[in-house]
């Protein structure tokens, strides 16, 4: 299922809110979260009026990223975060939260939220996409030319190339 349609079929879920909340009238607690096409269930956040908080393990299981000393880290990426006290990261209880919806924002990544369900949904992370754009670097792809050929991009890396499509709708 592609992204477009997991978000709109969760959004049209949204849309019947009475049918939700039967569905999450035994779990008061239960947050959902929708992120990289797949749905996290979280067992316990911290309360907030606006943000999200999830423990660092669950943040993982969200959207990849991970805690470390030097920020929060997804393969290569690390998005730099202030420690404690910071807007980002919390201790309460003798337990580290992480403010996801405050991550997000700091990303330029959208999300949404119903609070009578409790189900946030993220949408995708510009700074994980978007890395051809900011090097410049088409992805790589292989089609047929004129006689049949199997022609790969990256056989003209270097060059000035003009792409030309047509589509008839």
């Amino acid at each position: 299922m592609k992204r477009s349609e997991f978000l709109a079929v969760a959004g049209g879920a949204l849309v019947q809110a009475a049918g939700i909340r039967r569905l999450f009238a035994d779990t008061k607690s239960r947050t959902t979260v929708l992120s990289n096409e797949h749905v996290t269930q979280i067992d316990e956040v911290l309360p907030d009026a606006k943000d999200l908080w999830i423990t660092p393990a669950e943040l993982e299981k969200v959207n990849g990223f991970e805690l470390k000393p030097q920020g929060a880290c997804l393969n290569d990426i690390c998005i730099p975060i202030r420690k404690e006290g910071a807007a980002l990261v919390r201790k309460s209880g003798g337990q580290t939260w992480f403010n996801l919806t405050g991550f997000a924002r700091k990303l330029k990544q959208s999300y949404i939220s119903d609070d009578s369900t409790r189900v946030w949904s993220f949408g995708e992370i510009p700074a994980v996409r978007g890395g051809f754009l900011n090097s410049r670097v088409a992805p790589d792809f292989a089609m047929a030319d004129r006689k049949g050929n199997m022609v790969h991009l990256s056989d003209f890396r270097g060059k000035k190339v003009l792409l030309v499509t047509w589509a008839s709708w």
